[in-house]
């Protein structure tokens, strides 16, 4: 039997990312990170972001392959985010990847980044179905039931402002760096929820709201400031993040009662906070479900969860072909749906 080598590339926001795996082993994970550069502007500058794209994509493509000792000409397929993610920093990518399948004659894999960041819990162990998954992270916020492989059910979703740009956002007001989620996670862990926030959409719903409980603490601090009154850093911390995260995990205790499920999934950089993790595994636990919580460089974007699910696509017969184009909307119910001269079938 010929070996499956899946190159995956992964350039859908401020990570650029270059993966091998090779019949289900990754070999290599090269990344490279633009935090610092936008870290200045307290969020992510889509310009910048595309450029810097443009600059890294060949040194990390140099990287993924030295690394795992393989050619480009070895390759078995070419994996690429697809969207959803800002536009310009899409194309990047996209454009690295058409033409490795151009020059080389490889096929084309379009990988929806959000499918990804659930197939990256492969890692760790098999998915097993039914499942519920919570995928959240700087731009998305959803609630995914999935019958099976490949079987995405959206059945809850933030209604305005995803989680994690709803922690960006306090940290900057609370004059905090970017990325917010690790300094506000540290500070809550040593304060108490003495501040009174709310938990929106008490309406019996799945989907979420963050717009509010952002406006609140940006408030709260502002009437502060007013007043001459000192804010307590690490309270106003605490009480934020048992706002958000227990927003989360009231949705998902929720969607248990409503959903068949054997395993909870976590998923998107925003899972990397240590409130949610916890919540979540003592909420499988109570249900008595296996959970898969993602090791720590899976969260964050990376192309190895690229490569993995595109090795799942491509044995499934999904290609694409060279006038795919990128979608930063693109929605997870619809991964097969990407508009090329060769579709799924």
């Amino acid at each position: 039997m010929n070996d499956t080598i899946i190159l995956g590339i992964e350039s859908s926001c401020d990570e650029t990312g270059v993966a091998l795996i090779k019949n289900g082993k990754l070999l290599s994970n090269a990344v490279t990170t633009q935090i610092a550069m936008h870290q200045k502007y307290g969020g992510v500058m889509p310009e910048m972001a595309s450029r810097l794209h443009a600059e890294n994509i060949t040194m990390v493509l140099e990287e993924a392959l030295t690394n795992a000792s393989i050619r480009l000409e070895d390759i078995t397929a070419v994996a690429i985010t697809r969207g959803p993610g800002l536009i310009g920093a899409l194309h990047v990518g996209l454009q690295a990847a058409k033409t490795i399948a151009a020059v080389y004659h490889k096929p084309l894999i379009p990988v929806h980044h959000l499918a990804a960041h659930i197939y990256a819990n492969e890692f760790v162990k098999p998915l097993q179905f039914p499942l519920l998954a919570l995928v959240v992270s700087g731009g998305n916020t959803e609630i995914v039931h999935m019958a099976d492989h490949l079987d995405f059910k959206i059945i809850g979703e933030t209604r305005d402002d995803a989680v994690g740009e709803c922690y960006d956002k306090v940290a900057r007001v609370l004059g905090l760096p970017y990325p917010g989620g690790l300094p506000i996670d540290k500070l809550a862990q040593t304060g108490q929820a003495t501040y009174k926030l709310p938990r929106p959409l008490h309406d019996g719903s799945l989907d979420l709201s963050y717009s509010g409980l952002k406006t609140a603490v940006i408030n709260l601090v502002h009437q502060a400031d007013q007043k001459g009154e000192k804010i307590v850093l690490a309270n106003l911390c605490t009480s934020f993040q048992e706002a958000a995260i227990g927003q989360l995990v009231d949705k998902c205790r929720l969607a248990l009662d409503r959903y068949p499920a054997t395993q909870i999934v976590l998923a998107g950089g925003v899972s990397a906070n240590s409130l949610l993790r916890s919540r979540m595994i003592s909420l499988a636990q109570e249900r008595h479900l296996d959970i898969i919580v993602p090791p720590m460089w899976a969260c964050t974007d990376n192309a190895a969860m690229i490569a993995i699910l595109g090795e799942r696509l491509y044995a499934k017969g999904v290609r694409a072909g060279l006038d795919l184009g990128v979608d930063p909307g693109w929605s997870l119910e619809k991964i097969f749906e990407f508009g090329t001269e060769t579709n799924y079938k």
